[in-house]
């Protein structure tokens, strides 16, 4: 803020605003979304300028004099949403006023306001909210979801034949409630006119601010102004087309542009970035990765260490981390007997403890390139470590097993080479090449030749006395390395957002293809119209997007907080066995950061804001981290599905099997989509809604538990077909 000896209420008005930001965004590291619509306070009566003015300054004196909490601020509205509030709708009598999907259960006395069990302990949580008391409410919609959670579970199964009579009936029933409602406000007169030509227009720039704000922002691998990761296919026009060619084009494969960031911003972002990318592993540590596998593989280190026993577990911490050390220490001597003759030698193992350090190191940085590989061996690998940083554990071990990840930015700093990183061909260089069909040969043989020469005129040109040309080609195809991981589990997400931005329309309900879902339904726990069924699905890919896009930085921060010294863990049973209960402070504010990020790019937000972490549903880092990198194996057989239903269409058997049972391939596309989208995204795959419901996690808790259904699904020999294996991938490979 700019100090100034006057101050008018302007001034204290909009030193109040930032203060109520920051307390908002910052103390509570979550956004404290209530739905209001802008200028309006809960009850939705208007408030005039001299109002908020009044507010504003009693407030503020109320702060200076220490008689009230930043963290019972009340926001008004002042957050940019561009979504048709009118879609969306405010929270209806009977749901809770914090995520307006559930019905409410709880009234705070204090605060004089319903919640749902779960929005009223996460706002309850923090500060003098914490005393508040509640009261249970009689709520008809309560005992309804019940009764028909109730009914449901005691229900036969449904044909196909009924269950799409009873949509067809609640899409009409939905159809009729619109037209009449359409009908009163075309009899309220031109105000209203005005009001909905207002509202449309704000549709429309909600559309195109939002595309233009993908391009723009700043956000970790996202570098403004660039061609490097477009996003201006997120919210395409009506009259678009669905390419899965286009989308991973436009955002993987870099050309460098006349209108190409100045060489200074992009040394800037590239530097940022570099400091999270782990180097490619050259041939000897290929060789000491696979003897880490092997020792690991024979290893039953969380079967002996995380039981209950009466034994000291320093003493058997110490053991099995001794017989690891051997077994690596004898797979050694049986690969390169001249290395293992030097290591036998030694007395202890402390004298080889650079070589542990490194060889650790090493299936660390693999794994983290490598989501899909050492998919149990990590396990193992990480929680001997978390054991190792332990004091007595050291005291007995003599010498520490963990050194820092070597990235490409540690790399360049010892050599004196970072200025590569501001290089105008580093774009070129790192770029991904994609094959895609509607490509020539020739084309992708002149961008591959790009690349390299790119590469050799960059190795050349850095290279010096410290750092030789090969090496500085490392690090190049380490950041190359990256782009493939994010074409991988990123273009998925953007492929789905395709999809549900091309085919659904928030304000048009297609028949047979609604969105909507009801709690007690279908083992639904949410109640969604189709137009906020719509935004959440929305606002949920595209905070797995942002996830994904950090990915790296993410999984550096995990194990940070994992090998943290001080941050010791509990074993707990969590209702899934023995697990390592411990906190993540580092990954917790990056996701908040990432989440107040997504909240500002979608406008409001729909469902509950609440993040788990070093709590029974996520444990700890290693759980969140393996959790979010199944994205991409959940979305991408669907996508691929969806991409070989024209292709298998030609064959006149399958064509014929596909018009006869679903009445043609872009029919049994919306059939597959539009049941993805809602039970997918319904809340369910738990026993109570603090492990599923709207919250951040339970978004992706509804997806797995649709992909545990997916065999019983009528489309299921599509995906057959179209050469679907499982979800899970291969734990051996």
């Amino acid at each position: 803020f700019s100090v100034s000896t006057c101050v008018d209420q302007e001034v204290v008005t909009g030193f109040l605003g930032a203060i109520m930001e920051f307390d908002e965004f910052g103390s509570h590291g979550q956004k404290h979304n209530n739905n209001k619509a802008k200028g309006k306070g809960r009850g939705g009566a208007p408030r005039t300028t001299t109002d908020e003015s009044h507010d504003s300054s009693q407030r503020l004196h109320n702060l200076l004099d220490e008689k009230e909490e930043l963290g019972e601020a009340d926001t008004n509205g002042k957050d940019t949403a561009y979504v048709n509030e009118d879609v969306l709708g405010h929270a209806e009598e009977g749901m809770c006023i914090e995520c307006e999907d559930q019905p409410a259960s709880l009234r705070c006395t204090v605060c004089e306001e319903d919640y749902c069990d779960v929005c009223f302990v996460a706002q309850h949580r923090k500060g003098k909210r914490t005393t508040h008391k509640s009261t249970p409410i009689d709520n008809p919609l309560l005992q309804q979801a019940r009764a028909l959670a109730l009914q449901h579970a005691t229900a036969p199964t449904l044909t196909r034949k009924e269950i799409e009579q009873r949509q067809l009936e609640i899409n009409q029933q939905a159809e009729a409630e619109n037209k009449a409602r359409r009908m009163q406000t075309s009899t309220d007169g031109d105000d209203d006119s005005e009001e909905d030509d207002e509202e449309e227009e704000e549709d429309s720039r909600f559309k195109r601010n939002t595309a233009h704000e993908a391009e723009e922002s700043s956000s970790f691998y996202r570098f403004p102004g660039s061609s490097f990761m477009s996003m201006s296919y997120l919210y395409p026009a009506a009259s678009s087309t669905f390419s899965l060619s286009t989308v991973s084009t436009s955002a993987s494969v870099v050309k460098p542009t006349p209108s190409a960031p100045k060489r200074n911003a992009v040394g800037e972002w590239m530097l940022e970035r570099s400091k999270y990318i782990p180097l490619r592993l050259s041939l000897k540590e290929r060789k000491m990765l696979r003897l880490l596998e092997a020792a690991l593989a024979v290893s039953e280190y969380t079967d002996k260490i995380d039981i209950i026993s009466f034994k000291n577990k320093a003493q058997r911490i110490n053991t099995q981390i001794k017989d690891i050390c051997a077994i690596l220490t004898g797979l050694v001597v049986a690969s390169d007997y001249k290395t293992g003759k030097g290591l036998v030698q030694q007395p202890s193992f402390k004298e080889n403890a650079q070589f542990f350090q490194s060889i650790f190191e090493v299936g660390r940085r693999h794994k983290i390139m490598n989501p899909e590989k050492m998919r149990t061996e990590y396990g193992k690998l990480m929680y001997l470590l978390q054991d190792s940083v332990s004091p007595v554990i050291q005291e007995m071990l003599e010498f520490s097993c963990i050194r820092p990840l070597r990235t490409v930015h540690t790399l360049l700093e010892e050599c004196d080479a970072l200025a590569l990183l501001s290089d105008e061909n580093i774009m070129a260089a790192t770029a991904e090449v994609v094959a895609d069909p509607s490509k020539r040969r020739l084309d992708i043989q002149r961008e591959i030749k790009t690349k390299e020469r790119a590469i050799d005129f960059i190795a050349r040109k850095y290279a010096n006395s410290k750092i030789s040309p090969d090496d500085i080609k490392m690090c190049l195809y380490s950041i190359g390395d990256n782009n493939s991981f994010l074409t991988f589990n990123r273009d998925p997400i953007d492929a789905m957002i395709t999809l549900l931005t091309s085919l659904f329309k928030p304000d048009q309900i297609e028949a047979e293809y609604s969105l909507a879902i009801q709690g007690g339904r279908h083992g639904a726990r949410l109640t969604h119209n189709h137009g906020r069924q719509y935004y959440y699905v929305l606002q949920s890919l595209t905070l797995w997007r942002e996830i994904a896009n950090d990915m790296f930085k993410l999984w550096c921060l995990a194990e940070s907080d994992l090998l943290e010294e001080t941050s010791q863990y509990r074993l707990k049973d969590t209702g899934q066995g023995l697990n390592r209960v411990q906190s993540a402070p580092r990954i917790g504010r990056a996701m908040h950061g990432i989440l107040h990020h997504t909240q500002t790019k979608v406008g409001n937000w729909v469902g509950s804001s609440v993040i788990h972490l070093g709590d029974n549903n996520v444990p700890n880092a290693l759980m969140f981290i393996d959790k979010y990198t199944q994205v991409s194996r959940i979305l991408n057989p669907i996508v691929l599905t969806i991409q070989d239903l024209d292709v298998m269409s030609r064959d006149p058997g399958i064509a014929k099997y596909i018009n006869d049972t679903f009445g043609g391939a872009e029919r049994l596309k919306k059939d597959i989509l539009s049941d993805f989208f809602r039970h997918a995204f319904d809340g369910s795959g738990a026993d109570n809604f603090f492990d599923a419901g709207s919250c951040i996690d339970g978004r992706l808790t509804s997806a797995w538990n649709w992909c545990s259904k997916l065999e019983k699904k009528t489309y299921y020999p599509i995906f057959k077909l179209a050469g679907f294996n499982g979800f899970d991938g291969d734990f051996q490979k």
